[in-house]
């Protein structure tokens, strides 16, 4: 498994679809930046923008993006016709696959990384107060935890895309309407708890100072584990199940007859 992740690490290098996710982290940072010149009343610190961020990373923009970026790098294999060559390796499919969603694992870790970047960034330049080395860890911690959360719970619907012959793109789509529930999700704690989007914000104690938040972690992470073991059994079950292009037979030509 090891040789697997790092030679999926070294495929990396020939994705620019990487820099796609690292465009949509720093559109999250733009949309929030954006809401800041409502004038509602609000005032903005560098904590409540981070939070803003993080609202908009697991409700509209992270599952998306993740789902997009993890569709791509499996459907590679059939894109680039190697698929066909892999299969010559006595490895089974499924394993294939789980060496492709470490490494998406290891992506989302990296996209939290880029989020937080661009989030302190954007409160220089905005110039909001609390801004100190506390705050920042606090953030990138909850931001970076926060991007791992979600790509667990988007797990399931990557893993039964990935069966699909249009598999990227019909996950992409159902990981945005499945990351945009969970602003109905939201509004009821209970829900909110179970909801494997919602839930990775109440791993990461999103707003746990406000009297009015409630987080039962136990069921949110109840949640976590549900959703990894149904991507788990949908990985497994691929074994064998490789959506491999099947030629399409010549007809025969006929000869004409005479000169």
């Amino acid at each position: 498994m090891f040789r697997m992740v790092k030679t999926e690490i070294w495929k990396l290098k020939r994705y620019h679809m990487i820099w796609a996710g690292v465009f949509l982290m720093l559109l999250s940072v733009l949309l929030t930046m954006f809401s800041t010149t409502a004038l509602d009343g609000t005032v903005w610190t560098f904590s409540h923008f981070t939070e803003q961020v993080i609202k908009n990373n697991a409700t509209m923009i992270f599952p998306m993006c993740i789902a997009l970026i993890t569709g791509y790098i499996i459907a590679r294999e059939e894109k680039d016709d190697t698929l066909k060559s892999i299969r010559t390796i006595p490895v089974a499919y499924s394993v294939l696959l789980w060496g492709k969603f470490l490494v998406c694992a290891l992506l989302s870790l990296f996209f939290g990384l880029v989020s937080a970047g661009f989030t302190v960034v954007a409160d220089l330049i905005m110039g909001f107060p609390g801004l100190s080395m506390m705050s920042v860890l606090q953030a990138a911690a909850q931001i970076i935890l926060n991007c791992l959360f979600l790509y667990i719970a988007v797990m399931p619907v990557i893993a039964t895309a990935a069966r699909a012959s249009n598999g990227p793109m019909i996950g992409t789509i159902v990981a945005f309407v499945y990351g945009y529930g969970g602003m109905f999700a939201a509004g009821d704690p209970t829900l909110a708890s179970i909801y494997p989007v919602t839930a990775s914000l109440g791993l990461i104690r999103y707003r746990s100072y406000d009297p009015a938040v409630h987080w039962n972690v136990w069921i949110c992470l109840f949640s976590m584990i549900a959703a990894w073991m149904v991507a788990a059994v949908s990985i497994c079950a691929a074994k064998g199940n490789a959506p491999v292009r099947t030629a399409q037979k010549g007809g025969k030509t006929k000869t004409k007859k005479g000169w």
